[in-house]
């Protein structure tokens, strides 16, 4: 009997292997430049999470839980979470909360966002493990019977 071979051809791998940074650089992209075109942290970090979905489906369960599993995901979690609440208590021991209370630059340019690119950034890390977690958590169930069951086949 032959070793079990998990994930995707390697067509499918080689080209993940090539676009999963890209994919993942254009979601922090997404939300650093929220505050100047459409886009923010929501957004990002649901291309993020897309970029990790596509390495758990390329390359298979076992080779994903190598780099990330569902407890990493939860500690970026809470991360952003924890990131998030640090922003809006900075602007609140300021004078307001969540207020924008670092004025930079000028109107429509990278850096006249203040706060907001930090907050998109928190945003970023908790949407994008709250997603690849629950990806990760639903992937980990199979079914053993019925209609989608595939039963391994002898050679």
């Amino acid at each position: 009997m032959s070793e079990r071979r998990t994930g995707m051809t390697s067509i499918v791998m080689n080209t993940t292997k090539l676009v999963t940074g890209l994919i993942a650089v254009f979601g922090i992209y997404i939300a650093l430049t929220g505050h100047i075109s459409p886009g923010g942290g929501f957004a990002g970090g649901v291309i993020l999470a897309a970029a990790g979905v596509l390495v758990v489906l390329a390359f298979g369960g076992k080779f994903s839980q190598r780099l990330v599993t569902e407890s990493h995901t939860h500690v970026w979690d809470a991360a952003g979470a924890a990131g998030f609440l640090v922003v809006g208590l900075c602007g609140y021991f300021t004078g307001g909360f969540f207020m924008n209370f670092v004025p930079l630059g000028k109107v429509h340019k990278l850096f006249s966002g203040g706060m907001i690119p930090l907050s998109n950034l928190a945003i970023l890390v908790k949407v994008g493990a709250g997603l690849l977690g629950a990806f990760l958590a639903l992937s980990a169930f199979r079914p053993t019977s019925g209609p989608l069951h595939k039963p391994d086949m002898e050679s």
